[in-house]
């Protein structure tokens, strides 16, 4: 068995990227040191062992909080039914996931019918199934010195890029050049903030390149 380190697991719906309005189960780790400035997580950064708690704590707690537990992935299977969760789609998130060896999490999940899906920076080497949509955030320039790693961005299913200015168009583009993805994988730019310039952005940048705009539906009609 593999332990993980948990923050939270909720169920809600995806708001974000090809899977927005699926019903899904947020399975959210515990550690990340890229240091993104406008993380609207950042309460998952550090792994302080002062702030390590039972899984009866955290599968009940309702505020943004660095609280976490360890537990293997059977535990985390089992909480799905004791808490009668009816998704069949579980995301993988974080933190940065892609700190753990998500493959045993993701097989028993997958023996057991429901589909799997991580939310990665690109930043560390993806270790999970090959059915298991890698959605990479590509994380360019930020605090923790942290590179877009290749092989990431062609593992690839989607690539999901907030963007407020130009500039982070520009990343992305050259990014794109130096780490090439796949043929059919999917790019969204998302507008960082809900910023109204930023979506115009967003807009007009999808319309011209042929991309896809991802609004954070959950942040419009109010779910986590």
């Amino acid at each position: 068995m593999s332990k993980y380190k948990i923050n939270e697991i909720f169920e809600t719906i995806q708001g974000e990227g090809q899977y927005t309005g699926t019903a899904s189960i947020f399975v959210r780790l515990q550690g990340c040191p890229v240091g993104c400035s406008w993380c609207d997580t950042k309460q998952t950064w550090d792994q302080l062992e002062s702030d390590k708690q039972p899984l009866s704590t955290i599968i009940v707690k309702t505020s943004d909080d660095p609280t976490w537990c360890d537990v293997d992935d059977s535990t985390i299977l089992n909480t799905f039914v004791e808490q009668a969760y009816r998704a069949k789609h579980v995301v993988i998130t974080g933190g940065e996931p892609c700190m753990f060896d998500l493959n045993p999490l993701c097989e028993l999940l997958h023996s057991k019918g429901y589909s799997t899906q991580i939310e990665t920076s690109g930043t560390f080497e993806i270790q999970a199934p090959e059915q298991t949509w890698v959605t990479v955030s590509p994380k360019i320039n930020m605090k923790g010195g942290y590179k877009i790693l290749a092989s990431c961005m062609q593992r690839a299913n989607e690539i999901k890029h907030p963007i407020a200015r130009q500039v982070h168009v520009d990343e992305l583009e050259q990014l794109l050049i130096e780490a090439p993805i796949k043929e059919n994988t999917l790019i969204y730019l998302q507008p960082i903030s809900q910023k109204i310039s930023s979506t115009e952005l967003a807009i007009e940048t999808c319309k011209e390149k042929n991309w896809r705009l991802s609004v954070q539906v959950h942040k419009y009609i109010g779910i986590s």
